[in-house]
């Protein structure tokens, strides 16, 4: 029969011992230390100068002083000494100085929760993989403030590369908005999450809008001087309005239908008398009356020319291009 117990090496009374209330006293004092182990700190090395009777230690390694060849053991202080105990795999304690629970594990002793940081995956609800190493079954999610402001990010590489939120029916794409290959704000829709149509575009350069069969913005040109405006299509009408905050006026507004494909040519649908339509000519910046503003057509663009004065921004609005 062995003298002490497998697992907390509790010393036996034996047969025919003289003072068996010192064998016995050993053993409370090891379960005194163990039961509901906890712990001052983990990996300590260095014994504290005034421990208090029952104080428990981990050691880690490089112990030194009373603790010195005692690496990796317990050292609990019981009747003015340290008792050192080796602890055993499955071990838990809680460390009083680091306020967690711990398990010894490999000879070390790792934390029951892991440090959430960099982790490989986390999957709530479901399981996550390689690619969505965050994954989320639930009826709903909510992201909110700290107090004031909540911004989501999503980041990507480069500018080729896609920064965008899919939404889905049955696991198959049916709506995408984001960055989805450039740098320019889109709305996506598709029928089979492979073939996919723009809905509309907000041009990262100067905000404009892009729709099927609709396109707006602004443009600022300078006196006497001449801005492009790219098509959205080979043909189509457009709205032109001078919209200048301290001097708008309807008198250069109108109406067009155009052609910018290879043979450019200006409709005059309607306008204001001090808005000239002049064809397809190349504007100069003094082509038109001054004190007035030009249109013209160029392969893929309009062209605004302003003679009033000073800058002016001008309101475009695209419909039925194609």
């Amino acid at each position: 029969m062995s003298s002490q117990s497998p697992v907390l090496s509790l010393p036996y009374l034996q047969p025919s011992q003289a003072q068996k209330h010192v064998t016995h006293n050993e053993a409370l004092r090891r379960l005194d230390a163990l039961v509901q182990l906890g712990v001052a700190g983990f990996d300590a090395t260095t014994p504290p100068a005034a421990p208090a009777e029952g104080e428990t230690h981990a050691l880690g390694s490089g112990a030194t002083g009373a603790w010195a060849g005692q690496d990796g053991k317990l050292a609990c202080f019981s009747d003015a000494a340290w008792l050192f105990i080796a602890p055993q795999e499955g071990w838990r304690a809680w460390g009083q100085q680091e306020g967690e629970l711990r398990v010894f594990s490999g000879g070390s002793w790792l934390a029951v929760v892991p440090p959430l940081q960099n982790l490989a995956g986390l999957g709530v609800g479901t399981t996550s993989d390689a690619t969505n190493r965050l994954a989320v079954a639930s009826d709903a999610a909510l992201f909110s403030h700290a107090g004031s402001d909540h911004r989501l990010t999503i980041n990507k590489a480069a500018a080729g590369d896609t920064a965008s939120v899919v939404l889905q029916s049955g696991w198959s794409g049916r709506a995408e908005l984001g960055l989805a290959g450039d740098e320019d704000f889109q709305v996506r829709l598709s029928a089979d999450g492979a073939a996919w149509a723009p809905a509309l575009t907000l041009r990262q350069g100067d905000g404009a809008a892009l729709v099927p069969c609709l396109m707006s913005g602004t443009l600022d040109v300078a006196n006497d001087a001449v801005g492009q405006v790219p098509t959205p299509g080979a043909g189509g009408m457009v709205a032109l309005n001078l919209v200048d905050p301290d001097f708008p006026q309807t008198q250069h507004s109108g109406l067009f239908s155009y052609d910018t494909g290879p043979s450019p040519s200006l409709l005059t649908l309607a306008k204001g008398a001090s808005l000239e339509d002049h064809g397809s000519t190349v504007l100069t910046g003094t082509t038109g009356t001054d004190g007035r503003t030009s249109l013209a057509v160029g392969p893929g663009e309009l062209r605004i020319e302003n003679r009033h004065g000073g800058p002016r921004r001008y309101a475009y609005s695209f419909l039925n291009t194609y």
